[in-house]
């Protein structure tokens, strides 16, 4: 976990966003982007679109590069942003596969943490 002087720290529980792949612009972007939701900001269309299919809270960032689209999938917890995947999106849809593994990451990280009973 890295955390900030001030907000929320934020758990990587997969992905990284690193040049290459991203180019330099995009991962400044995606470093404000993450900083303002560590001081508590809410993000909305273009820049973070809800993603219910994973779960309660969840979202991703949407980050358009010279090379790719991005996006960083996230959850919002009281005390944390959680990182849930990083991925170059290559069609209109985000992959199942994708959506199923960061639910089952939600799934395990709460298990291990307590974070459903921690949340209430």
């Amino acid at each position: 976990m890295s955390k900030p002087e001030a907000g929320k720290p934020i758990v990587w529980l997969r992905g990284e966003v690193k040049t290459p792949p991203f180019s330099k612009e995009a991962r400044i972007e995606a470093g404000c982007l993450l900083r303002l939701l560590q001081c508590g900001k809410t993000l909305a269309l273009p820049h973070s679109r809800p993603m219910p299919d994973i779960g309660p809270r969840c979202h991703e960032l949407r980050i358009n590069d010279v090379t790719g689209t991005f996006r960083i999938m996230y959850r919002t917890d009281p005390d944390a942003i959680i990182v849930l995947e990083v991925f170059r999106k290559k069609t209109p849809l985000t992959p199942r596969t994708v959506i199923d593994a960061c639910a089952r990451r939600l799934r395990d990280y709460d298990r291990l943490t307590g974070g459903q009973e921690r949340k209430r």
